[in-house]
């Protein structure tokens, strides 16, 4: 494996970071002396964020329980917090890693400076910096819409991370979502509950869709031996509403423990968006919206109503009660 790697992207005002697995985009805005200082101090942090993980990794792929062990590492404090406030299920600190190394290099770029904005991209979970009176704009992908599809997240909100997953994505899915996007506190908890809201968008033993047992593709993998997605194939469009369905109510559930602030939920051409934003197909911002979305294909409409109580039943039906989430 090569060495950390630190380039700066065409423009000069974003910087490139790569060392294995982990592959970070960071900019940070406001005076120059603070900029050029919070870079210098990004760059040093990553020379040896890798290795502190790598020397706790076994540990980091057990489960976690709802009370925090103790790791050497910064970012591995972070993933481990961040997972066993979701501890209820079978969890590792693996779901929170990127989003865990996303946070530690913002944390590592805003010691002792004074920045307007910044951010730091770990393949698409994101940790985000704002001063008082800024705002910045985030894509979502996966509504049919593009790239005008965008979030607006503004100083006051409860927002500085963001995280997507789902079955097409880096990092193996026990559900079939096409993609799962989270807003939460932080990155790291954003990042463990996509995951989560991803494995809970699912049809089980449903002919269409394919799996693989987790150590059959990786061998080290903290899923073991859990089966995990690696086709979908046609699904009708009342299989695709349940699947949401049953994804919508983990999100639900985890909005009302405090844990995340919102969710889009995407499958099939179809969606589910939940919390305190709206997206159309021009703008987008946080805003009061405390019922969940539906995006149908190729149109919007707000549903009068909660999931049904019958199919929140199914849903945890299907897995063997809530605690079951993840298949075990």
């Amino acid at each position: 494996m090569n060495g950390p790697q630190i380039v700066w992207l065409p423009g000069g005002r974003r910087l490139h970071m790569n060392h294995g697995p982990i592959d970070l985009i960071v900019e940070a805005f406001g005076a120059r002396d603070e900029v050029e200082a919070a870079y210098g101090q990004a760059a040093r942090r990553f020379q040896t964020i890798l290795g502190e993980l790598v020397e706790e990794l076994v540990e980091l792929r057990r489960p976690s329980s709802r009370q925090p062990r103790s790791f050497a590492g910064a970012t591995a404090r972070r993933m481990e917090a961040a997972a066993s406030r979701f501890a209820g299920i079978f969890v590792t600190p693996m779901a929170a890693v990127a989003g865990s190394v996303a946070d530690e290099m913002l944390a590592a770029m805003l010691a002792g400076r004074a920045l307007e904005r910044a951010y730091v991209n770990d393949g698409g979970d994101i940790a985000i910096h704002l001063a008082p009176g800024q705002s910045m704009e985030a894509a979502i992908a996966g509504t049919g819409h593009g790239l005008s599809d965008r979030l607006v997240i503004r100083a006051e909100d409860r927002v500085r991370g963001i995280a997507t997953s789902g079955w097409r994505g880096r990092s193996f899915s026990l559900g079939i979502a096409d993609a799962v996007t989270v807003l939460a506190k932080d990155a790291a908890t954003a990042d463990v509950a996509a995951t989560l809201i991803a494995n809970a968008i699912d049809l089980p033993d449903h002919p269409a869709i394919r799996r693989e047992r987790a150590s059959d593709i990786q061998p080290d993998s903290d899923l073991g031996q859990r089966w995990v997605t690696t086709g979908v194939g046609s699904l009708t469009d009342e299989e695709i509403s349940e699947a949401l369905e049953c994804g919508l109510i983990v999100a639900e559930d985890y909005r009302r423990q405090g844990l995340i602030e919102a969710a889009a939920l995407f499958l099939g051409g179809d969606a589910r968006l939940f919390g305190d934003f709206e997206l159309n197909p021009l703008s987008a911002s946080l805003r009061s919206a405390p019922l969940p979305h539906s995006v149908g294909r190729g149109r919007s409409v707000r549903p009068s109503s909660r999931p049904r109580p019958l199919q929140g039943e199914r849903c945890r039906a299907q897995r063997g009660g809530e605690g079951a989430i993840n298949g075990v």
